[in-house]
């Protein structure tokens, strides 16, 4: 009883450690079983491995976002040991969390999306990247996220303004790529299982981050100025949407924990995921029109797959509200490669 009085003085809510407990004991156990599934003799336990192993990334990858926003523990301290810890299950630990963090917080209080990385120049500049970009993305291969995650990876040699994080960005490269490098050598078939199951945990992130704003990134991830729209709450709840996996049942929507009910996080960042569904009832209502249906997400999905890997927000399509009608219809391109992981 003094260990459970413990736990739950350093949680940020009593609730907390059903769910939260639950939430990371999933990823961690799910990431260790999957894992040890990959080297399974058997194929049916191998893609069963992968799919638990992928999603187990994902759950953690949430996770991140939810200690980034110190929802886990009251200390600001607590959350950012177990975000770290996570960032190398979900592979976004060659930069540090606290980059992570701060990016996702410039996101909500500047109500843009703050960006140093200009894909959109990128690939003018490198037409036959694109070219090649957008054949694998036809095949489902989310190669302009597999870009993002190469900038990530080599981030203090690509970004100049976190060059004093070289020595830390080279001991995670030696440590994660002298791992799969070994996996490679002794175990290629386990290597290939793992990125097929980093691949699926990407797909997922970028998935559920495609329609939920319908505005076009900024570069000002390291510029200081007042940003236009900071703090206009009203305009940002107009241009953000939310896309559960069901908005009829809740344990669907735990499989991304609840990151579909957009509108709730971005109306307040102090609910917990486990939280978001109430809240959202509370601010919104019962009213199913206010979300996109997880059909049409899926149609915008697979129908823009191509298209929106560069001009998806060129101003010819619907804008606030509108978007919302449009995107329920699946008449929308949707944003690519975004996710709170990619801290540039």
């Amino acid at each position: 009883m003094a260990i459970l009085e413990k736990v739950h003085a350093i949680l940020n809510e009593p609730a907390g450690l059903r769910y939260h407990g639950f939430a990371v004991s999933y990823a961690l156990l799910g990431y260790l079983l999957g894992f040890a599934g990959l080297f399974a003799d058997s194929w049916a336990v191998n893609m069963l491995a992968v799919l638990v192993l992928g999603h187990a990334m994902t759950v953690a990858a949430y996770l991140v976002h939810e200690c980034g926003h110190n929802l886990v523990f009251r200390s600001v301290r607590h959350n950012a040991t177990l975000g770290r810890a996570l960032t190398w299950i979900c592979g976004a630990s060659y930069g540090t969390y606290e980059d992570i963090r701060y990016k996702h917080f410039r996101h909500h209080v500047d109500v843009d999306d703050v960006v140093w990385f200009d894909y959109e120049r990128f690939f003018r500049q490198h037409p036959g990247v694109l070219r090649v970009t957008r054949i694998l993305e036809w095949f489902y291969i989310p190669a302009h996220d597999l870009i993002m995650h190469f900038i990530m990876v080599f981030t203090s040699f690509i970004i100049p303004q976190r060059r004093n994080q070289r020595w830390r960005n080279v001991t995670v490269i030696v440590i994660r790529g002298g791992l799969f490098l070994a996996l490679c050598w002794f175990f290629p078939k386990v290597a290939l299982l793992y990125v097929v199951a980093y691949l699926m945990m990407m797909t997922v992130l970028r998935f559920m981050d495609s329609v939920q704003h319908d505005y076009s990134y900024n570069l000002t991830l390291f510029e200081f100025g007042k940003p236009p729209r900071k703090g206009d709450y009203t305009w940002e709840q107009e241009h953000t949407f939310s896309n559960p996996q069901s908005f009829q049942f809740e344990i669907p929507n735990w499989l991304t924990l609840n990151f579909g009910y957009h509108n709730a996080h971005h109306a307040d960042m102090k609910v917990p995921w486990y939280r978001l569904p109430a809240k959202h009832r509370e601010l919104f209502g019962d009213n199913p029109e206010l979300v996109i249906p997880l059909s049409a997400q899926l149609r915008v999905f697979h129908k823009q797959r191509v298209r929106r890997v560069v001009g998806n927000h060129t101003g010819n399509e619907p804008f606030g509200r509108e978007y919302l009608q449009a995107a329920r219809r699946a008449e929308v391109y949707g944003g690519n490669a975004a996710s709170f992981l990619t801290s540039f």
